[in-house]
């Protein structure tokens, strides 16, 4: 997979694509990140890519030009052809399920706003779709594309040392991922759970269910109302429920 950046800080970038499990994509050849920036396509002295916005008003605003000579360069650099996503508060929220759909493309060029954005002109013409990656404001479109990389890198096939690490995530199927405990078994913080040293894979796995469900009903109940629960998966929610309200000292009311 290639993904291009236009951005006005490529180091960051790049920096943020060696590290880690994506730096290991990169180094195996599952994944090529490539920058572009606009400060070299801008045609005056001064390398402007800023300017005023018409209607008065706080910041500046990314010149169309700098940018659609850039994203122009970027798209030739390849022959794959590339969605446009343009990082942005106002985007679609960016999901686990938005970014296996982004892994199983071969090409993806990501466009990086600063200052107050970008000139609308050059969204509505140039961009084909717009992404958030949460309800809050950032300095620029970098941090976030550096999250979509990282996200869409290890899903690339061979990034992870297990393949199944990825199918375990959160979000995955809905859920949030079960507690995890590695070395010692004994510590003053406490004992990791019998089952997990029980060596029963069938009744690991169902504690894991288990706690997956809980904990999403715990900390994420609007997950819940999103996904069909199977009968197994009810029981064992209900259980949890039970236990953990007993532990509270709480009646458990009907589900």
């Amino acid at each position: 997979m290639r993904i291009d950046v236009v951005t006005l800080f490529p180091d960051f970038i790049r920096q943020s694509a060696e590290l880690g499990v994506v730096g290991r994509a990169g180094e195996r050849g599952l994944m090529q990140v490539a920058c572009w920036n606009p400060r070299d396509y801008a045609t005056d002295n001064y390398r402007r890519v800023d300017d005023r916005p018409f209607g008065g008003g706080p910041g500046m605003l990314m010149l169309i030009d700098p940018l659609r000579a850039c994203l122009a360069a970027a798209r030739q650099a390849a022959p794959e052809p590339a969605p446009v996503i343009y990082l942005s508060p106002q985007g679609e929220r960016l999901t686990q399920r938005k970014v296996r759909q982004l892994a199983a493309l071969p090409r993806l060029i990501l466009l990086c706003g600063r200052y107050e954005g970008i000139d609308e002109r050059l969204v509505a013409s140039e961009v084909d779709e717009e992404l958030s990656v949460g309800d809050y404001v950032l300095s620029g479109g970098e941090l976030g594309a550096a999250i979509v990389i990282d996200a869409v890198g290890r899903l690339q096939e061979g990034a992870l040392h297990h393949a199944e690490s990825a199918t375990q995530d959160s979000f995955e199927d809905g859920l949030l991922d079960c507690p995890h405990y590695t070395r010692p078994v004994e510590h003053e913080l406490g004992t990791v759970p019998e089952v997990l040293r029980s060596g029963d894979h069938a009744a690991i796995a169902r504690w894991r269910r288990q706690q997956a469900l809980g904990r999403t009903w715990l900390r994420r109940p609007d997950l819940l109302a999103r996904i069909s629960l199977s009968k197994a998966d009810q029981a064992l929610l209900e259980a949890f429920r039970r236990d953990w309200l007993a532990k509270l000292g709480e009646k458990p009311s009907k589900p």
